[in-house]
């Protein structure tokens, strides 16, 4: 991340706008605006933004079709800012081609946190490179060693298990569909397999959680899919 970070938010609510502008400036973010889904899709042509914030209420068109369009040609972060709460919304959106979403009203905080996730991935994808150990306070991944450890004790994951969890992994901070993650560890036709998803993630969670019951790193977002926590 660098104060070079350009974030281009799509909003036509002027509120939002004033609202979101100056908080993130004060993060050395560069922030453009636009007010249409056309006004904001050229606006990401011209100025290359590193993150992209979306209302999926716009004027002139849907967010899902600006989503679509920007994912013909460009990479870019995307997170969608959106009033619709419900999980087939949510869903659309990651399906369309979002990064991450968060649903009106959100914190500041949060969204600030998202958006510093998205900058991470957005310079991985540039440098086209992985990180080989993936590190929390309480458990560690050694991706080149296949080596899981809790608390530095060598702990055993099953290949599922071990899949599963670098799947989530290469999205850290960044919710995962249950079709997402049924697709890739479980192949095209796995859509009806989701109770085999939540075996494995339970016996993630019991393998590397401090609490399963109440899991810091292992969360579900409810009606859509599983986000691994990391700051």
């Amino acid at each position: 991340m660098s104060e070079n970070d350009v974030v281009l938010m799509i909003e036509d609510e002027l509120a939002i706008r004033r609202f979101l502008k100056p908080s993130l400036e004060s993060h050395k973010f560069k922030v453009i605006e636009a007010v249409t889904g056309e006004e904001g899709l050229a606006l990401a042509a011209s100025h290359k933004p590193d993150v992209v914030l979306l209302d999926l209420g716009l004027p002139d068109m849907d967010g899902l079709e600006v989503i679509r369009r920007l994912r013909e040609w460009s990479e870019v972060q995307i997170i969608v800012l959106t009033a619709r709460g419900k999980e087939k919304d949510k869903v659309a959106g990651l399906e369309a081609g979002a990064d991450d979403y968060l649903t009106k009203p959100f914190d500041m905080g949060e969204l600030i946190a998202r958006v510093k996730v998205a900058l991470r991935h957005a310079q991985r994808l540039k440098q086209g490179t992985e990180e080989s150990l993936f590190e929390t306070p309480d458990f560690t991944v050694d991706l080149s060693a296949r080596i899981v450890k809790v608390k530095g004790k060598e702990v055993h994951l099953t290949p599922n298990e071990y899949d599963l969890l670098v799947l989530l992994i290469r999205y850290a901070g960044k919710v995962v569909t249950q079709k997402h993650i049924l697709k890739e560890i479980w192949g095209p036709y796995s859509d009806d397999q989701t109770q085999y998803l939540r075996l494995y993630i339970h016996q993630l969670r019991q393998k590397l959680e401090t609490n399963p019951n109440r899991p810091k790193y292992i969360v579900t977002e409810p009606g859509v899919g599983y986000r691994l926590k990391y700051e």
